[in-house]
């Protein structure tokens, strides 16, 4: 067993334009002041890392890398979440995701997806020149309309559309295992894969590729009513990132899981700060370290009532809070009375 890395945090919630959230080097202080030994960079924003520029240029990388490590943090991944989800995006939500892409590919779904695909190659690449080993992302959606479908899906409208999202990921997953990169896609409702048997469906396609991992977020298996902690006995030796975030889900007489059209405030499911939802996180934790995880402990905090700030900074010493530290040996080890195999032939009456 090893003991996991962290406390990470996701930045993606927190850059903005006022600071010290307006540059890489302030909001690396800002997190390193509230205990964090790791940040996770979205990548949507040249301002804080040019992800072509990192893919092309080592020496860029490494500047990247020294701005992080001078605050004395790590990088713990790269995030292409936005970028993923223009891979594939079904036509009854063009207009929406359009704002995920620079306004040169905007009203023009086949040249956004083209940038979507290369940015997520250069993902790849930047992710090796920055000496990292996961990435994530999200995988598109060509039929979570259909999700709860009336009228019915027509027959074979399922397999076609895996078909296609295995069609347009596979080769990005080729280029992520050439440079020794895991793809991990957060399993996330709105994306086509949004649960564990999605999930398998698009790895059957995909042909089982090695490099088709997981990221680890409870929260959205709340809401969905998911067994989270099976979860991981199932697919633990897929889960190479963890995002350690809360969420609760209290349905009424009037709503459950679809929500009612409510904001985040008044749904009966809704995301929460570290400690204040219903994860059981020691459960978590605990597993995590029985199977070996090796990553990073990562908050992403998004929650209906709590400001960012105040999150974070609970956040960081939440998650310290729950990393066990492995022991290296049994608690029992003293009462050992040693032995060899002649020993233990001899206990078994074997001679």
């Amino acid at each position: 067993m090893r003991t996991i890395k962290g406390p990470g945090i996701f930045l993606a919630q927190f850059v903005g334009p006022n600071a010290p959230f307006d540059n890489l080097k302030s909001i690396c202080d800002w997190a390193k002041g509230l205990g964090y030994k790791g940040v996770q960079l979205p990548t949507n924003d040249p301002h804080y890392i040019d992800i072509q520029k990192a893919a092309e240029s080592q020496t860029y990388a490494d500047e990247i890398k020294g701005i992080v490590n001078e605050a004395g943090l790590e990088i713990t991944e790269l995030s292409t979440h936005l970028q993923g989800q223009l891979v594939a995006v079904n036509p009854a939500y063009d207009q929406l995701f359009d704002a995920f892409a620079p306004e040169q590919y905007r009203n023009n779904p086949k040249a956004r997806q083209e940038w979507a695909v290369q940015q997520l190659k250069y993902a790849a690449k930047a992710s090796q020149n920055l000496g990292l080993n996961a990435h994530v992302t999200f995988s598109g959606a060509l039929i979570w309309q259909t999700v709860y479908p009336w009228p019915q899906r027509p027959a074979g409208l399922v397999d076609t559309a895996f078909t296609e999202l295995a069609k347009r990921w596979e080769p990005i997953l080729n280029v992520f295992d050439e440079h020794g990169i895991d793809l991990c896609y957060e399993i996330h409702p709105g994306e086509d894969l949004h649960d564990g048997i999605t999930y398998e469906m698009f790895l059957e396609k995909v042909n089982n590729h090695k490099r088709a991992c997981l990221l680890y977020d409870p929260s959205h298996f709340v809401l969905q009513c998911l067994d989270y902690l099976e979860y991981i006995d199932i697919y633990h030796e897929r889960i190479k990132m963890f995002h350690v975030k809360d969420a609760e889900f209290n349905p009424t007489g009037r709503q459950g899981v679809y929500g009612g059209y409510q904001n985040w405030v008044d749904r009966a499911g809704r995301f929460r700060s570290l400690g204040d939802g219903q994860v059981d996180f020691k459960a978590i934790f605990s597993k995590m370290a029985a199977y070996d995880f090796e990553g990073w402990a990562v908050l992403e905090w998004e929650c209906a009532l709590k400001h960012p700030e105040d999150g974070a900074r609970e956040g960081a010493e939440f998650i310290k809070n729950h990393i066990i530290h492995v022991t290296d040996h049994a608690f029992d080890d003293f009462a050992s009375a040693g032995g060899d195999e002649a020993y233990n032939r001899r206990l078994l009456g074997l001679q």
